[in-house]
């Protein structure tokens, strides 16, 4: 491989694997747990597959810089492969979340437009279902995918050089996409993030700077990598620094664990659904963790009870909770040990190359101890959204992303989430925040996960209502009573209702919306429903 000069343009992601592979050649990179057996990938063979598929996307697909190459599959080697060969051609990655119904996936890639589709062997009849609709040049089965006559991934590019792809015609620069990343549209069509080249370069160096990991740690990568946490939280800041990762195709409670124990795994990020999951696996008890230095907890706080029971059957485990968006990056903000073990609920402090500000309506900031929207500015932020430049205008003002999510920032200089700002209920002129309602309720140790909304009153405005999927039975009456010991009394919800089943989208987030359906009829008096199991 030739030298990488010092002198070529800085601010770009594209030469972040060269440089790892350049440096550490024989380190083992990635454990690849998604075939029938585990292999080891060290950096200079994961380079050499990423130039292959560089190679192969320009000269025999046609690809050109600011083309779209998107991905519909599981976990997989290829996945790793396209993420970094986008990077060294200054194409585009859209990952798509085969999570989604086929209509909403065929609105997706039409307003993608991708140049290639490449396909999982799971994905197949998903991709066949947008492809009747959409229209897409090249289609590529990757892994054992049968799709009509698309052509393997794996014989073609196993055809092209192993060298460094030239770089392309018209120079990369910081602002250069790298990736389109759609975000869940729960309150409307889903939004393409664009993710420039400086914010996955700044995300490495900011959790390297403040995450407190090496290049011994390794993390098992199951999140899925259509979304920022199974594509960027961990994966790349971690080869960045010369650490390594095991890939899985998808969660499975039992490998990932025997996983995580045989390759000593020392950071694990999940969400609350995946530790309770952990929890509820015959191997957990006999499990050894002892290595892992800490958990993260993504995507939602994770309830206090999980997090005990945790705790009580493996002494010494730490929790961070975890704070991050698709527009600006999944790790935003960092705490130590120690720190999230005496500020729990906290998201920590600022990662180290990030500006934040807590404002009011009117954009005054706020004091700390009261509660105003998180703005966040920096070299981690997005660069808009693909083909949106008024959803754009309102979410970046004046170099200041405008999160929507309510904080409190205490005299430590620690940060609390308190919702959603379109989640906030105002109830007889007092605004209660959604997350802080439901962290009460979620450490019921009957409760899995609850949900606050508000429902229309004549006289207050709006009342709390509280819904509750559970794992225990409960009366109405006993989780009120239980809330009524931890929350002012104008936040207290008004009415408990109960569900068998949240309902998730496909990104892992409640949609309230659908409960308001359910459960927020305007009545004059509501009655408090009694429970249920």
């Amino acid at each position: 491989m030739p030298h990488l000069s010092s002198t070529q343009p800085c601010g770009h992601a594209a030469n972040l694997l060269s440089r790892r592979a350049e440096l550490t050649p024989d380190r083992v990179a990635v454990i690849d747990e998604t075939g029938a057996a585990a292999s080891e990938v060290t950096f200079a063979e994961l380079n050499a597959r990423a130039n292959r598929a560089a190679h192969l996307l320009t000269h025999e697909l046609g690809v050109q810089p600011g083309d779209r190459v998107a991905v519909l599959a599981h976990n997989t080697l290829a996945y790793l492969d396209l993420l970094y060969a986008v990077g060294k051609i200054g194409a585009v990655l859209c990952p798509l979340n085969w999570r989604l119904t086929g209509a909403e996936l065929t609105y997706i890639v039409g307003h993608a437009a991708p140049k290639v589709l490449f396909v999982g062997p799971e994905c197949v009849e998903l991709a066949a279902e947008v492809l009747e609709v959409a229209e897409v040049e090249r289609v590529i089965a990757v892994d054992d995918a049968v799709l009509g006559d698309a052509p393997s991934y794996d014989a073609m590019v196993r055809c092209w050089f192993a060298d460094e792809p030239p770089p392309p015609s018209e120079p990369l620069h910081a602002d250069t996409p790298y990736a389109i990343l759609y975000t869940s549209g729960t309150t409307g069509r889903p939004k393409g993030a664009i993710i420039p080249h400086r914010q996955v370069l700044w995300n490495c160096m900011n959790v390297a700077a403040s995450w407190g990991l090496d290049e011994d740690d390794r993390t098992p990568i199951f999140l899925p990598m259509f979304h920022a946490g199974g594509l960027l939280a961990l994966t790349t800041p971690l080869l960045y620094l010369g650490a390594s990762i095991t890939l899985h195709r998808g969660f499975d409670p039992d490998d990932t664990l025997r996983a995580i124990a045989q390759h000593r795994c020392t950071v694990i990020l999940g969400v609350p659904t995946i530790f309770q999951m952990w929890l509820d696996c015959p191997s957990f008890e006999a499990t050894d963790l002892s290595h892992v230095k800490f958990f993260i907890t993504g995507g939602a706080p994770c309830p206090r009870p999980v997090m005990e029971r945790f705790k009580r059957d493996k002494p010494g485990a730490v929790f961070r909770q975890g704070y991050g968006l698709t527009e600006v990056g999944p790790n935003c903000f960092s705490m130590t040990n120690a720190q999230a073990e005496q500020k729990v609920g906290s998201i920590g402090r600022p990662i180290f190359h990030s500006e934040v500000r807590v404002v009011d309506s009117d954009g005054a900031e706020v004091a700390p101890g009261e509660a105003g929207e998180l703005l966040l500015s920096g070299p981690h932020v997005c660069a808009g959204y693909f083909n949106d430049s008024a959803a754009t205008q309102r979410a970046i003002v004046d170099g200041w992303f405008h999160t929507g999510d309510v904080v409190r920032r205490d005299d430590d200089g620690f940060f609390y989430v308190a919702g959603r700002k379109k989640e906030m209920i105002i109830t007889g002129g007092e605004n209660v925040y959604a997350a802080e309602v439901e962290a009460v309720f979620d450490d019921h140790p009957a409760v899995i996960k609850s949900a606050l909304i508000g429902q229309p009153d004549a006289q207050w405005g709006e009342l709390g209502v509280i819904v509750a999927e559970l794992r225990d039975e409960v009366s109405a009456e006993d989780l009120l009573r239980f809330g009524r010991t931890r929350l002012a009394r104008y936040k207290l919800p008004r009415r408990v209702e109960f569900t068998r089943e949240m309902p998730y989208s496909a990104y892992g987030k409640v949609l309230k919306g659908e409960l308001r359906q359910r459960y927020a009829t305007p009545t004059d008096n509501p009655p408090t429903r009694e429970a249920v199991r």
